[in-house]
């Protein structure tokens, strides 16, 4: 049997992860897309680059997840903004109870070890 390999796992973790505290994060209202590569940056442990979220993001849209919209720069290229589409707010929604519970439930197993306390 081999080892679990730690890197390949975290990764895996920050995957799943990234697409709840995308859905989070434009909650609060349209982000440029750098702008949530910084906000993102942020949160210990979950290692973002633009590489990673633009085509994350790029998936969302065509889901129905999130609208773009593009605004001319001054200082450069046109910027996309994004957004939560109602359909992006309402699976937000799910994905918070759905995070929760398994926050609460990884909780009980931290504590109690795998035992039954009676």
């Amino acid at each position: 049997m081999e080892p679990l390999d730690l890197d390949n796992w975290t990764t895996q973790l920050r995957k799943g992860l990234l697409e709840l505290c995308i859905v989070n994060l434009l909650a609060g209202g349209e982000m440029y897309g750098y702008d949530l590569v910084k906000q993102l940056g942020r949160v210990k442990g979950l290692v973002v680059t633009e590489g990673t979220i633009y085509p994350l993001l790029s998936r969302l849209r065509k889901s129905g997840v999130l609208a773009t919209r593009l605004e001319e720069s001054a200082s450069g290229p046109a910027r996309r903004y994004y957004a939560l589409t109602p359909a992006g707010a309402r699976l937000r929604s799910l994905m918070n109870t759905h995070w929760r519970e398994l926050v609460g439930g990884m909780s009980e197993l931290q504590e109690k070890g795998g035992r039954e306390h009676g």
